[in-house]
């Protein structure tokens, strides 16, 4: 409950901030704060997002939703990453067109901000830090990197004032925005392999075919796939060969496995030795130790 609240504080500190900071950009003619106050709102609605996800993530699968409502948090970061890839690719263009068309820059102002977003970021970091949920340690790393983003805006903006030098600041911003905008296409790229039913990062199908083989009563394993909620918890089905009339233990072992694998729910659905599989998709392997029909 604690770590729920201390998201929504950060949330609320994000999306005033966010807002504080865009009136601060025009009014300093800043292109690099202007940049960050679109990274901080899209922030703000992560964050948004991630808070009503920690509730709603809870609630138990129904008749609707029989795997739960996890996978809506994969919908929630598809959507800040829209954002933040359109909001970075436009802040990009506008800072290259800023480097041929220099303009003058409150520096003194920009300091100030910067100053002030450090502080900002800096305690809704310190708010969000020691969570223990995918989506809680997310927020944390948006917040950090939002507070080094600070940082070098302040950099730049002290380097301003002492070299008067105005295109330091779109040098500063495309930076940034670059920084912001390769990680959206990372970030897409991995809410593209959930929404596919990609095989889990760090979990290897040939490494848990041999690991279920050995298992003693266990003659072949095949029909077997894995995948994905939201990127944290793990399902998979397989179809198990055996001979064993009593199968509780084997049971579970092979859940224990699995788990010891990264897998979380196994479904599993024994056969006999020679019995026929009439899964399409299933295809008995080169090491399989019985032969089905097909």
């Amino acid at each position: 409950m604690e770590t729920k609240k201390n998201i929504l504080v950060a949330f609320v500190l994000n999306l005033c901030f966010s807002i504080f900071e865009l009136v601060g950009g025009l009014f300093t003619n800043s292109i690099s704060i202007i940049s960050d106050a679109i990274h901080d709102f899209g922030d703000a609605l992560s964050i948004g997002i991630a808070f009503l996800l920690e509730k709603k993530a809870a609630r138990a699968p129904d008749e609707t939703y029989t795997y739960g409502y996890r996978r809506y948090s994969i919908l929630g970061a598809f959507i800040t990453t829209v954002i933040l890839t359109v909001g970075s690719t436009l802040v990009i263009v506008s800072s290259i067109y800023r480097l041929f068309h220099p303009e003058p820059v409150n520096y003194t102002g920009m300091l100030f901000l910067a100053i002030f977003g450090v502080v900002i970021n800096g305690l809704a970091a310190y708010k969000t830090h020691g969570g223990i949920s995918l989506n809680q340690k997310s927020v944390n790393l948006h917040m950090l990197e939002d507070v080094l983003g600070w940082v070098v805006v302040l950099i730049g903006a002290i380097l301003m004032q002492f070299t008067n030098i105005s295109i330091i600041d779109p040098i500063i911003s495309l930076g940034v925005a670059s920084f912001i905008a390769v990680h959206a296409v990372i970030n897409f790229k991995s809410i593209l392999d959930l929404f596919l039913e990609k095989v889990p990062h760090g979990i290897s199908m040939q490494k848990l075919s041999e690991k279920v083989r050995k298992i003693p009563g266990v003659e072949d394993v095949h029909h077997l796939h894995v995948w994905s909620m939201d990127g944290e918890h793990n399902y998979a089905t397989m179809h198990v060969v055996t001979d064993r009339k009593s199968k509780v233990e084997l049971k579970q072992t092979l859940r224990a496995e699995a788990k010891a694998q990264g897998i979380g729910h196994l479904t599993i659905e024994f056969e006999g030795p020679g019995e026929e599989c009439h899964e399409h998709e299933c295809r008995p392997s080169a090491s399989s130790k019985v032969r089905h029909k097909h």
